[in-house]
């Protein structure tokens, strides 16, 4: 027979579910007794008694009176996709400059939507953390926060006692939507995933407040003010909402643009990678850019320059720096207005 497998370790997220508190308490009982009330305190420990779990991870928790010189980015997407979408990659290798200048390591937690994803991020050895943009509701900023250690946010959602780091994804929505729908009859978005479900659909005049992640929820409500701004009314505006940065998921959800009677014609993509999609989407249905599809797509990466792409100019690397400084109680700077619009030929005059 083949040996038994260990049991599983009970988790604290479980331990919290179990006592019906947060994670928070559930980590300040261990961590931070003086923060609890008696019967909180009362009903994790009896949580914890009935579930077999022996207390936070011994390693983890002497961090608490150390320093282990390293970094923690939270990524809440697949592993590889710190190494292959060009946008983590240049945000990933910002965090690397300063941990190479400072001594530093760097520890990458991946967050897969399952129950342990808490306390994996709980349990981390490092001595601060940088979260790649989430939702709003993800429970690993509760863990992240109930660490006590310092925790920076990439993109949002904006907390309070956290450093956020972020463009003015507003702001420049509306500047590359208007040189998107200008001129366009029926114009279109291939949008960010809404929320942690990452659900494909398309859907008109999508209401941006059914966003959860607040880049794509402050991208839709700038595109939807440069519709506007133009005199187009939102509602008649169609919007492909992606699970994925992903080229062939944004060439699938365009084809489906393109085919209706009247096509659109005109669309502005929330990464280069998405308008890499659309521009190929065009090909295949003989709509020639710019006269009969106007495509726009979003951080000037070398797809943006190779296909003559109009398009919105960040640094991802400049603010992955700015992330690990201020993880190491630095002064970040303000990237707010570190963005400018690229046009190229890919958009109506």
């Amino acid at each position: 027979m083949p040996p038994a497998s260990p049991p599983r370790r009970v988790t604290m997220a479980q331990v919290a579910r179990r006592a019906g508190v947060s994670m928070m308490t559930a980590s300040y009982t261990y961590n931070r007794p003086d923060r609890v009330s008696e019967a909180s305190r009362a009903k994790v420990l009896a949580a914890a008694a009935e579930l077999g779990y022996a207390g936070p991870d011994a390693s983890a928790r002497s961090l608490r009176y150390g320093s282990s010189r390293t970094l923690g980015l939270v990524l809440g997407e697949h592993l590889t996709y710190a190494f292959e979408d060009p946008q983590a990659t240049s945000f990933l290798a910002g965090i690397a400059d300063v941990c190479a200048e400072r001594g530093y390591g760097l520890l990458i937690v991946p967050i897969t939507g399952t129950d342990d994803d808490a306390e994996r991020v709980a349990a981390a050895a490092v001595d601060a953390f940088i979260v790649w943009t989430t939702a709003d509701d993800d429970p690993v900023l509760d863990a992240a926060r109930g660490t006590q250690r310092p925790v920076v946010i990439h993109g949002g959602p904006a907390r309070a006692g956290f450093t956020l780091v972020s463009i003015d994804n507003r702001a420049a929505a509306r500047e590359v939507g208007r040189a998107a729908f200008a001129g366009a009859a029926r114009p279109a978005v291939i949008s960010f995933p809404l929320d942690r479900a990452r659900r494909t659909e398309l859907v008109a005049g999508l209401d941006p407040a059914a966003a959860l992640f607040p880049v794509t929820r402050e991208r839709l409500e700038g595109y939807r003010e440069a519709a506007e701004d133009l005199g187009i009314r939102w509602s008649d505006v169609l919007v492909g909402v992606c699970a994925t940065n992903d080229a062939g998921e944004a060439r699938s959800l365009a084809e489906q643009l393109l085919a209706l009677d009247p096509p659109v014609d005109a669309i502005a993509a929330m990464s280069d990678q998405q308008a890499l999609g659309v521009l190929r989407a065009g090909v295949a249905a003989a709509r020639a850019v710019p006269e009969r599809l106007s495509v726009t797509g979003w951080d000037d990466s070398a797809v943006a320059a190779d296909n003559a792409l109009t398009t919105l100019a960040q640094d991802l690397r400049a603010q992955g720096v700015a992330c690990a400084r201020a993880a190491l109680g630095e002064d970040p700077g303000s990237s707010a207005d570190a963005w400018s619009l690229v046009r190229r030929a890919s958009t109506r005059p």
